[in-house]
């Protein structure tokens, strides 16, 4: 820019990298040209909320998708899993899995569904996020659709410091990366899995998980932003709740998160919070 002798800059926002720490601006400013900072600085923020808090607060954004029913239920009776949503919002989930860097499950959700975890809208495999699973105890199964495709696209498994080394060896055989956490009281610590994952340059975070990872998050006030898709499908009382624990008020009418929009999605509707 210098050297093209270029006169004015407009810039929204200093980076918060303490290497950069506005030093680009300074720069074009010691050659004469008139910088700007802070023109929809707002706008900014929220398209570089992910890199904004990795170099403030060492962790990634976290965007938490939850789908629940009508009457607030992720699944039959048993923890058996059912489709909530139709197919136009299922291919959302695929979108916004795309527009993350990582997309992060719990073991228990990895046993249940057997899911791929990857964006398979037309075109658009090659935006797939890295697959992160929560295993303290390393369960995962090694015929899993995800460890079938770990060669293709990147997987994270991340377990606590004192689990088996053999189940690790199995697991990096199959193509995965296996990463090590403290655990608390027999969970593992998720303030040190997100900082893990910022450490290895996670800027956006999707958890796409079942009830007690997603109440888990939620109640240790580590959920940035939430899309909540909704559908009449009614699933009865013996189904299992959306959080586990928690009423979906806790996500809904929670004191850190507003509702910033409501889509209908076919005939499902999706609600897209973010922290205050």
């Amino acid at each position: 820019v210098i050297a093209a002798g270029i006169g004015r800059v407009v810039s929204a926002l200093e980076d918060p990298n303490p290497q950069v720490a506005g030093e680009g601006h300074r720069r074009l400013a010691a050659a004469g040209i008139a910088v700007e900072v802070g023109i929809r600085a707002d706008a900014a923020r929220r398209e570089h909320a992910g890199h904004i808090r990795r170099m403030r607060e060492r962790r990634p954004q976290v965007i938490l998708k939850l789908a629940a029913s009508a009457d607030g239920k992720a699944g039959l009776a048993g923890r058996r899993p059912t489709p909530i949503t139709g197919e136009a919002a299922r291919a959302r989930v695929h979108l916004m899995r795309a527009t993350s860097d990582a997309v992060l499950t719990g073991v228990g959700t990895a046993l249940a569904d057997d899911p791929l975890l990857t964006c398979r809208l037309p075109g658009m495999a090659d935006r797939s996020p890295v697959r992160v699973v929560l295993d303290g105890t390393l369960r995962m199964r090694l015929d899993s659709r995800l460890l079938g495709s770990a060669w293709e696209t990147p997987l994270w498994i991340i377990t606590a410091t004192e689990a088996a080394r053999d189940r690790e060896h199995a697991l990096r055989t199959a193509g995965a990366e296996v990463l090590r956490v403290p655990s608390r009281g027999g969970r593992l610590d998720l303030t040190a899995v997100l900082e893990h994952l910022a450490e290895r340059g996670i800027p956006r975070l999707m958890v796409e998980a079942g009830p007690i990872l997603a109440a888990a998050m939620l109640a240790a006030d580590l959920v940035d932003e939430a899309a909540l898709l909704r559908s009449a499908k009614v699933i009865g009382p013996d189904g299992i709740d959306a959080l586990e624990g928690l009423p979906l008020t806790a996500l809904t009418r929670s004191p850190r998160l507003e509702l910033i929009r409501t889509e209908l999605v076919g005939p499902d509707t999706i609600d897209f919070l973010a922290r205050r």
